[in-house]
């Protein structure tokens, strides 16, 4: 391994890299003639075919629809259980809220999986980890299927959502490997739109299973499409971060050439040891020091419980105040996911245009915070469909009104918290999958406690009340963040301590 302080090194930094400059060689000083031979790989030119950000569109996109399909089953699995909560009661001999304990444990693996595996993206590449994840996942998602212990059931679904963590860890970062900064509007709107149906399609398939077959057959079905999905991954899903390729390139001419060529991380003196601590302390570190991060995370975790109080006691209040059947009740999670589809339409349309008018309008420079405008319809929208949805239930009014209501709440919730993402994106480029695993610790925790209370907030209060209380604080933390984040975001990025590499 060559020292890498013998050497002088005149070339770009690893981000400036993964945006495709080219980098020929190491310039060295004179010291042996072994480092003088050293030739530091990068991309071949601008245009580079093997560039992620140069493949073709067709490509981009079948990439793009690949981790759509598995944030499908990855969110598929967590509302599907609702609907059988009651009846894994009855046949384990649990109580209610030990039967929530499995689902709000799979939210809570969500929380602490991709701490790990994100960074650990960073150092083999996106496309080992989500078929390793997907893999555990099938194992375990079907042991709770046999479980016949509360015990079993539990551990069962916490080791299951540590491997369809990986979703979380890796899908939006491979969006951002494959599209510029001007393009990534609409792919996080189409890498989305699969994902939206799974809280729709969870339920209602759960509601069947429940009512004609088996609770057990949620998780077979679901290790089914899940061993599916492997097999896909691995035939089709190609790597995309950048000094991965670019280390694989350097090992190919190693190869072929026998001449000392490296990607610029493997010059770096590190061990995989050492860049496995860096890496994996990554994101814990960008939460505690990076201010714009934990504001993102505070607001996207309290708007994430609220969406997973809905989904956990949605089902249970047609069945309770409207006297549905199963099967009715998981239908009615249509309405959410049909918002939630209105939002991807306006972030389709608006969200690149937006960030063009806003940079053309900065002399061609862009900011993060141009992402920041769709959180403001989304922050006012999110409380107002809970006021509607809750009120509605508490009255028994049409059924058709707290659809409505949650509808809105859907659009909302889509809306902010997609265009807090995409600035986070934006902000640490560098980084991306650790920063989005920073992100979305404190909100998978909020989704985990959330239905816990959730229950005892409707029954000790009411739908009508209950929802007014979460709306009220949603509209205390969602309506002053976007300002917060336009006017200050810059500030509070450079507040923040430099991120080791």
């Amino acid at each position: 391994m060559v020292d890498p302080n013998t050497l002088s090194i005149e070339t770009p930094s690893i981000p400036e890299l993964e945006k495709g400059t080219l980098v020929t060689e190491i310039q060295p000083t004179a010291h042996t003639e072994q480092e003088s031979e050293t030739i530091l790989v990068s991309w071949d030119g601008p245009s580079d075919p093997s560039n992620p950000y140069n493949w073709s569109s067709p490509r981009k996109w079948f990439t793009t629809l690949l981790t759509s399909l598995g944030g499908l089953i990855t969110l598929m699995a967590g509302p599907m259980l609702a609907p059988a909560l009651d009846v894994i009661g009855t046949d384990l001999h649990i109580s209610q809220a030990e039967a929530s304990m499995a689902l709000s444990i799979y939210i809570l693996a969500f929380a602490f999986g991709p701490m790990v595996l994100a960074p650990c993206s960073e150092v083999w590449g996106r496309r080992i980890i989500w078929i390793v994840g997907a893999s555990w996942y099938v194992l375990w998602n079907t042991l709770c299927g046999l479980s016949t212990s509360r015990g079993l059931l539990i551990t069962g679904r916490l080791m299951a959502g540590l491997g369809a963590s990986a979703e979380f860890a890796v899908s939006g970062a491979i969006v951002a490997d494959c599209f510029t900064s001007d393009e990534r509007g609409k792919s996080t709107a189409v890498r989305s739109f699969l994902p939206l149906l799974g809280p729709a399609l969870g339920p209602i398939v759960g509601g069947v299973m429940v009512q004609h077959v088996s609770w057990r057959w949620l998780f077979y079905v679901l290790s089914i499409f899940a061993a599916v999905l492997v097999l896909l991954f691995a035939l089709f899903l190609p790597e995309t971060h950048a000094q991965t390729l670019l280390s694989r390139k350097a090992a190919r001419l190693r190869t072929t050439t026998g001449s000392p060529y490296y990607a610029e991380k493997d010059v770096s003196g590190m061990t995989i040891a050492a860049r496995l601590r860096i890496t994996t302390l990554r994101p814990t570190i960008m939460l505690c020091t990076q201010p714009v991060i934990q504001v993102a995370a505070f607001l996207m975790g309290y708007q994430f419980g609220l969406l997973y109080t809905v989904h956990s006691t949605f089902a249970n209040m047609w069945l309770e105040r409207y006297h549905q059947s199963h099967t009715a009740s998981g239908l009615h999670y249509f309405a959410p996911v049909t918002g939630s589809l209105i939002a991807l339409f306006i972030e389709w349309r608006a969200m690149d245009a937006i960030w063009a008018r806003l940079k053309a309008r900065n002399g061609g420079v862009a900011r993060p915070e141009y992402r920041v405008p769709l959180m403001i319809p989304g922050s006012l929208l999110i409380p107002a469909g809970l006021l509607v949805y809750g009120w509605a239930a508490e009255k028994r009014v049409h059924w058709i009104v707290p659809d409505i209501g949650i509808g809105i709440f859907g659009c909302g919730y889509i809306l902010s918290t997609t265009a807090v993402q995409s600035y986070i994106v934006e902000a640490y480029l560098d980084y991306t999958a650790s920063g989005a695993a920073a992100s979305q610790l404190p909100r998978n925790v909020f989704a985990f406690v959330f239905p816990i209370f959730a229950p005892s907030l409707f029954s000790a209060m009411g739908y009508g009340y209950g929802n007014t209380i979460l709306a009220g604080i949603a509209i205390v933390l969602g309506i002053p963040t976007p300002y917060v984040m336009w006017r200050f975001g810059e500030r509070l990025r450079k507040q923040g301590k430099a991120i080791e590499q």
